[in-house]
Formats: C-alpha cells, sequence, structure tokens
C-alpha cells in the first residue's frame, strides 16, 4: 500500500507509483493515436462528424457503470481491511486471556503465542496462493512446521495446533472446560475472518458486468473522435485523451482494490500487519532464564 499525505497535493502529482499510470498508457494512447488519425482524415480527406448526442446520453449511463463498478470494489477492499482487523484483535485477545491461565507453563504459553502468531503469516500466504508461517518457522519445532506446511490448508492447520495447545493446558488441570471453550471461540474467529478473506478471494466480480462495461468503454472512447471532431478540431485530442485518462483509470482502480490481498500498490498491507502482530505477541513471551555454564573439565 502507498503510503501519503492526504493534505497534501502537488508533491504527489508526478508519482507513478499507485496511480493506474502505467497500467492504462497504452490503452489511452491508442485511444489517442486514433484520435490523430480520425482527426486527419476528417480535415484531408473527407468529414466522418456524427451527431454527439448519443455520446452524451452513453457518457451518463457509462459514468454509473464506473461508480457502481468502484464501489463494488471499495466495499471488498473495507471488508477485507475490517476482517485483517478483527484477526488483529483475536490474536490480542487469545494472546492476552491465555497468559493468564497458562501462565504456570511458560514452555506451553510461549508455544500457544508463537502459533497465534503465525496464524496472520499463514492466512496472508494463503491468500497470494502460497504456503509460510514467515518468521515464526524458525521458532518452532521443525517437525510440526514441516507438517503444517505439506497440509491441504495451512491456516486451518495452524488453528488445529492453537486448539491443541488449549487442550493441553486443560487437561493440565490449569482450567476448567468451559474456559477452554472460551478461549477457543477466539481461534474460531480467526478462522471466521480469513473465510470471509477467502469469500472475497475466490469471488470476483460477475464476468457479465465487466466484460459489458470494458466493452462500452472501448466502443465509447474510440467512437469519441467522431463525435467531437467537428466541434473541437485539433482539440479532439486533447479531448480524447483527457476522457480515455479518466474512463480507463476508474475502471482500473476497480481493478486493483477488488482483490486486496496480493502485493499491488493499493492492496491492503498484510505483511505490516502480519509483522505488527508478531511484534505485539512476540513482546508476551517470558523471557528464558539464562542457562547455567558447565564448569570446566578436569
Amino acid at each position: 500500500m502507498v503510503e501519503y499525505d492526504p493534505h497534501r497535493w502537488w508533491s504527489y502529482f508526478h508519482y507513478l507509483k499507485g496511480s493506474m499510470v502505467r497500467e492504462i498508457v497504452a490503452r489511452v494512447m491508442v485511444c489517442v493515436l486514433w484520435s490523430v488519425g480520425v482527426t486527419a482524415f476528417h480535415y484531408h480527406v473527407r468529414s466522418v462528424a456524427i451527431p454527439a448526442t448519443v455520446h452524451t446520453l452513453a457518457g451518463l449511463s457509462l459514468s454509473l457503470l464506473l461508480v457502481f463498478r468502484t464501489n463494488s470494489s471499495y466495499d471488498r477492499f473495507w471488508e477485507g481491511r475490517k476482517l485483517w482487523g478483527g484477526i488483529v484483535n483475536e490474536t490480542r485477545n487469545l494472546a492476552r486471556a491465555a497468559g493468564v491461565f497458562l501462565g504456570g507453563n511458560p514452555a506451553l504459553y510461549a508455544a500457544l503465542v508463537r502459533w497465534t502468531a503465525a496464524f496472520p503469516f499463514a492466512s496472508a500466504s494463503s491468500l497470494r496462493g502460497r504456503a509460510s508461517l514467515g518468521p515464526l518457522a524458525k521458532d518452532l519445532p521443525p517437525d510440526e512446521v514441516s507438517e503444517v506446511l505439506h497440509s491441504q490448508h495451512v491456516p486451518f492447520a495452524v488453528s488445529r495446533k492453537m486448539s491443541a495447545l488449549l487442550d493441553e493446558g486443560r487437561r493440565e488441570g490449569r482450567y476448567p472446560e468451559y474456559v477452554q471453550m472460551q478461549l477457543d471461540q477466539n481461534v474460531q474467529l480467526l478462522v471466521d475472518y480469513l473465510g470471509g478473506c477467502e469469500r472475497i478471494r475466490k469471488t470476483p466480480i460477475p464476468f457479465a458486468y465487466v466484460m459489458h462495461l470494458r466493452r462500452a468503454l472501448l466502443v465509447y472512447c474510440y467512437t469519441l473522435p467522431f463525435a467531437l471532431v467537428d466541434a473541437f478540431g485539433g482539440l479532439t485530442v486533447l479531448a480524447t485523451f483527457l476522457v480515455a485518462y479518466v474512463f480507463f483509470g476508474i475502471e482500473e482502480i476497480g481493478v486493483e482494490i477488488e482483490d486486496p490481498f496480493g502485493h499491488d500498490d493499493n492492496d491492503l498491507p498484510l505483511d505490516q500487519i502480519c509483522n505488527t502482530i508478531h511484534g505485539n505477541l512476540s513482546a508476551l513471551i517470558p523471557a528464558q532464564p539464562p542457562q547455567p555454564e558447565a564448569p570446566p573439565a578436569d
């Protein structure tokens, strides 16, 4: 995600990163070159001007379609952010509550905290089509890490490890069964939040809507010079450029934020969120006492 100061205007006008310029420049330039050809043909061969009434009416409809497209994509983006906010909260809640009951067994508590911190990394990697536990892989038992990474659904396997550790604390007599159920409710919510993210990830905007909008955009932009050339003359090229830049840019913004879990410039900062959770939870792990040095051998 691109970080910026919303109060500053002119400082970002030259930015290419996150501005959609690189994504749409080819489409816009083709429209511009096409408008140059139409304008030249109109003045040097024969008139190809058409009434602008149809484009005026179609432009209003197309604008509404684009607004709906970007609003739908932003709803998905914001819902994804809320779901990851829930993951942040529930990992903290689980580590906080478990610390009260597992304080007498620092090793068990540390294992639970590490697996809890691994869940966001596993979730982010799963949403990106990979299997990883991030930096937590080196802090967890290698055999368990290998088992989890080779499972069919890595975040789900991590959640099972968390539930197993909570069950171990109950079997040690550190809390009754109803407390275990309350603690495991946090794990259940983590799985629910991940399921919400997967719903967004695996359910794109309906194909028919996207294709109809893109076809309408192309037809509108490529026929626009014919409607403008009689009234605008040589400025038809500039007018076509502005309209194509605005329309293609709005559509591309919707495409980029539709799936907010990737690595695009405007996607959610999942790596930063995971590292924040890791830092918050790692601070709760009790420090290991220094091991006494072995006496020198005779």
